[in-house]
């Protein structure tokens, strides 16, 4: 079964609204640098260097799509503005297929021995880390799965209780033994109750401190040491959550906590309230880990797979 299912007219429906601040700072600064221009110049090639990077793009990925173009419009001499809009979007459009897998990553998938599919995740206090899990544990338990919750990050009391919060809101069970908890031994406890129960999924919290990156590491690296006794191989998912409104430092952030631990798949929040949903497509590129999920609105359903196409489709108004 395809991981939530179709991307629906609803789905676009919610992306575009949820791109609204991004597409319309984006598209306006498009048409002003191709207004009278009839030819790709070094002029031209600035003005659309300068607007990716206000669009939190990224100097490297940024330098890296002008390359691109400047080698296309080289070829063909007669380029003018709505050849350049095309070229710049195959080019992102490219890029975002380069570094994301298929949409087979969003199958869940089969383990051994009925043993749950662990996702453990990870990211700073305020990124959107708790709405995502419990989002994310609502579209599973619309598909049909069965869901656990481990609450991991046992550093701050509010984390454990929003987290029960969102276990009760979205009925699925909760393994907490509240703040100042081994979080490796929540987690312990969390993966052997999700087989006692035959769970399909479980999500583990972490804590998410990067002003000590010796202490996180060694505390991410003793709960995956852990869960991996009881479930070999887990966790299957280590997925990183960002706030895609705080734009570059979105990808500082992913930077620091690539360097913690083995991240493979990326949610970035909070797209709707901001214009800066270039970072997507720079983090993206710079970090070689698939996108997975984006946060377009306060909707259940607003946390969305990322789906490249739409996304770029949103970006140029279509």
């Amino acid at each position: 079964m395809a991981f939530f299912g179709l991307f629906s007219k609803e789905k676009k429906e919610s992306l575009d609204k949820g791109l609204e601040k991004t597409k319309e700072s984006f598209l306006s600064k498009l048409t002003r640098t191709f207004v009278g221009k009839s030819k790709v110049d070094a002029d031209v090639l600035d003005e659309l260097e300068e607007i990716l990077i206000s669009s939190d793009v990224g100097v490297q990925t940024t330098v890296k799509i002008i390359e691109r173009i400047e080698k296309r419009a080289a070829a063909d001499k007669y380029v003018g503005a709505s050849e350049l809009q095309t070229m710049l979007r195959e080019e992102i459009a490219a890029l975002l297929e380069e570094n994301n897998t298929s949409d087979a990553m969003y199958e869940i998938p089969k383990h051994a021995a009925g043993n749950p599919h662990v996702i453990m995740v990870v990211g700073v206090n305020g990124v959107g880390k708790t709405t995502t899990i419990g989002k994310l544990s609502h579209q599973f338990k619309e598909m049909g799965k069965s869901v656990i919750l481990g609450a991991a990050d046992t550093f701050r009391a509010a984390a454990v209780d929003q987290l029960i919060i969102w276990s009760e809101r979205v009925g699925v069970p909760i393994v907490q033994q509240g703040m100042n908890a081994d979080p490796a031994s929540v987690a312990f406890d969390t993966l052997q109750a999700a087989k006692a129960k035959g769970a399909d999924i479980a999500i583990i919290d972490t804590a998410g401190r990067l002003h000590n990156k010796v202490n996180l590491m060694n505390e991410l690296s003793k709960i995956k040491r852990v869960m991996e006794k009881v479930v070999p191989g887990a966790p299957h998912e280590v997925l990183l959550v960002l706030d895609g409104s705080t734009g570059q430092n979105a990808f500082e952030q992913a930077k620091q906590f690539a360097l913690a631990t083995e991240i493979n798949a990326l949610a970035i929040t909070k797209l709707d309230g901001t214009a800066k949903g270039g970072v997507v497509i720079g983090i993206s590129d710079q970090m070689k880990i698939p996108v997975k999920y984006i946060g377009v609105g306060e909707k259940m359903t607003d946390l969305q797979p990322f789906n490249k196409k739409a996304f770029v489709d949103s970006l140029f108004g279509e």
